[in-house]
């Protein structure tokens, strides 16, 4: 059976959370293998409106394995309180529908601290974090010092860890003006969450081996989108972790060979949270009218999505590195009504044409884009569920981004509702 991989192919916000649903309804397992609970997916199912930012989009469909990869930095206060959240909603979660691998790092409240603090500090170039600590955590992991999952169920192992993060960000909160960590409390802190999350603990890449053999779907659910990439995204202005499909497989433990296709979620049009380049973007009525129409705030942080035109070079771009087979492209029904819309083909620089973005940041600060102009269309497109429900202006509209990216638009979204959803290409299909 096809294995899937869901990665959002611009900065994020794309509707992950409404395709990652429709699709886990056919899958078995679904896998998040990167990020933190700065991720945030809104899902809109029978009226009840459910927001994840942890927890895997699965866990609302009963009869499923969700699990967290060793990919994610994990806070395990806040999970225990998305679980409860969750619960209380009418969703039952146990050890036997969600597995959080052993190997996973845990974000400390000391990380928070220091992410808040840093960004306070920095009066440079602010990089917009959610403050919630993913950055830092990664820093721990790449530097040997994290606390994981398993570290939890053996108490002498877990003081030698927290000891040896401590020598660092001891130092670091004392350059900052911070008072040194009260080792006693963190230790407590941990022990207390401990019991709590253990039950949950497995070897993840065991089971997805395992899932793999048997022939059952697998669902690999990434969070950010690919242009917040830390190597391929607008450095520095990105998160800590890789965002594109290949993360799928590390970030898991599944080898490269078992992902089948790689869907990526692209809108209908652009928007971004927080600082860095954003070559389309808008700052007049259009922009604005993208914003209010599209409800363009954070689902994690609630801050206002800076708005602007269909960047093809952009999109074209994550399709290549994230090797994306097909696209499902979201909020269409935003551009209802609009008399004309554009479409950016190409950049200028220097007054040289280019048809990517350049890496050096500041090369991407001053880029200019290159438009194409499309009628826009009169006719509402909310709720369609075929191509024959669509205005004739809206499917030209989706065939010039299909040219102009390269990639075929394997799912169309018209609506949050699961429903609403045009299939033209199904990613589970061998």
């Amino acid at each position: 059976m096809a294995n899937v991989v869901v990665v959002g192919a611009q900065w994020g916000d794309e509707g992950k959370g409404k395709i990652v649903d429709w699709l886990s309804e056919r899958a078995d397992v679904i896998a998040r293998f990167q990020g933190g609970h700065n991720a945030g997916h809104t899902l809109v199912i029978e009226g009840a409106v459910y927001k994840l930012h942890a927890l895997p989009s699965g866990v609302v469909r009963g009869g499923k394995l969700s699990v967290i990869g060793n990919g994610v930095v994990l806070d395990p206060w806040h999970l225990i309180e998305e679980i409860e959240t969750v619960r209380a909603q009418g969703v039952e979660i146990s050890p036997e529908t969600l597995m959080i691998a052993e190997n996973t790092p845990l974000i400390l409240p000391i990380h928070g601290e220091l992410d808040r603090a840093r960004e306070t500090a920095n009066s440079v170039a602010k990089i917009g974090t959610t403050g919630r600590g993913i950055g830092p955590a990664y820093e721990d992991k790449v530097g040997r010092r994290s606390v994981r999952v398993a570290d939890l169920a053996d108490d002498a192992t877990l003081e030698a860890r927290v000891d040896r993060a401590l020598v660092h960000h001891d130092a670091l909160r004392r350059g900052l003006g911070l008072p040194e960590v009260d080792r006693a409390a963190l230790l407590a802190a941990l022990r207390d969450v401990g019991p709590k999350i253990q039950p949950y603990a497995g070897p993840v890449w065991k089971v997805m081996s395992e899932a793999r053999k048997a022939g059952r779907r697998i669902l690999f659910e990434g969070a950010q989108g690919a242009l917040l990439d830390i190597d391929f995204g607008t450095y520095p202005f990105v998160t800590s972790s890789n965002v594109i499909a290949g993360q799928a497989a590390t970030g898991t433990g599944m080898g490269p060979g078992g992902i089948d296709f790689v869907l990526g979620i692209v809108k209908a049009y652009t928007t971004r949270v927080g600082e860095g380049p954003f070559p389309t973007e808008l700052f007049d009525a259009d922009g604005q009218r993208l914003g209010e129409r599209g409800h363009e705030f954070g689902t994690t942080t609630g801050r206002k999505r800076r708005c602007g035109w269909f960047d093809a070079v952009l999109v074209r771009q994550t399709c290549a590195t994230s090797g994306v087979n097909g696209i499902a492209l979201t909020k269409l029904d935003v551009l209802d009504g609009f008399e004309e819309l554009k479409i950016c083909t190409g950049y200028e620089l220097d007054g040289e044409r280019l048809d990517y973005l350049p890496i050096a940041a500041e090369a991407q600060a001053r880029v200019t884009p290159v438009y194409e102009t499309m009628a826009g269309w009169s006719d509402s497109t909310a709720g369609a569920r075929s191509w024959a429900d669509l205005p004739g202006e809206a499917v030209k509209y989706v065939r010039r981004i299909e040219e102009l990216i390269r990639c075929p638009v394997a799912l169309l979204s018209t609506s949050p509702e699961r429903d609403d959803t045009i299939l033209v290409t199904d990613p589970f299909s061998d």
